[in-house]
């Protein structure tokens, strides 16, 4: 966080764009159903942690948290032990929180269970796919063809992959895809997105798409493991070429 200013300014963009079914606004929601208030403040807080509105290191203190959202500090406090829990927040006695740091080699681990997650769950989707998962994917896939801005490639990249899962009916593993993924998206979102561009992966994503068309599951789960390697690599290359230009530059 680089003042007060901005961080009050990304913490009210991400509890504005929060909506639940039924509410108008996540501080109206808070205030309706006292037990729904931690489930609130805890959503808009992992959206802004995996949006990258909020990044490693910045403090999170509970009163402007709660002002925000226009609840008290006991639901901010609830959901702050719940982020902890997910590993996006660390608390600090006496020192209040902060969202936490992901490692290299945490990322290169949480790439390894994205393959165990996800192609278990493309197995189970593909029998469930109909035409409209298909067209609706080529439609993400064509828009992510004529996206110019790299920013934007990985919510797209994530909305082509949920589309593939989402058949297999699993709510709970749904889940846990989606977390892995947006702990994934805090550390390489544009670092890969720079080092790999989108021409490989979208190349990746219409091969996989097209094994799903035709039910060949094996072929679709053997080229989702193959993309998510080849995603592991990127990261490896790019924060080589990063260590390379800063001693360089320390020499």
């Amino acid at each position: 966080m680089k003042n007060g200013t901005s961080s009050k300014k990304r913490l009210r963009s991400n509890t504005q764009s929060v909506k639940r079914p039924g509410s108008a606004s996540p501080g109206r929601a808070a205030k309706r159903s006292k037990s729904s208030a931690p489930d609130v403040v805890r959503d808009g807080l992992r959206k802004a942690i995996f949006d990258g509105d909020l990044v490693a290191g910045t403090q999170l203190r509970q009163d402007e948290i709660a002002s925000r959202f226009g609840t008290s500090r006991i639901p901010v406090r609830e959901a702050l032990r719940q982020l902890e829990s997910e590993g996006l927040v660390t608390l600090h006695p006496n020192r209040g929180a902060a969202v936490s740091s992901v490692s290299l080699e945490d990322v290169l681990e949480l790439l390894e269970i994205r393959i165990g997650l996800e192609c278990r769950a493309l197995k189970l989707a593909i029998p469930n796919m109909v035409g409209p998962d298909f067209d609706f994917a080529a439609e993400i896939l064509r828009s992510y063809d004529k996206e110019p801005e790299p920013q934007k490639w990985g919510e797209m990249n994530w909305r082509f992959h949920e589309t593939l899962y989402a058949p297999c009916q699993r709510p709970k593993l749904l889940s846990m895809i989606e977390s892995n993924y947006g702990h994934v998206g805090r550390f390489v979102r544009l670092q890969v997105s720079m080092a790999a561009g989108k021409e490989q992966p979208n190349r990746d994503h219409w091969a996989i798409l097209d094994a799903c068309r035709v039910g060949d599951i094996g072929k679709a789960v053997k080229l989702l493991e193959e993309h998510i390697v080849h995603t592991q690599k990127s990261l490896m290359a790019a924060m080589r070429r990063t260590s390379s230009r800063a001693f360089a530059v320390s020499h």
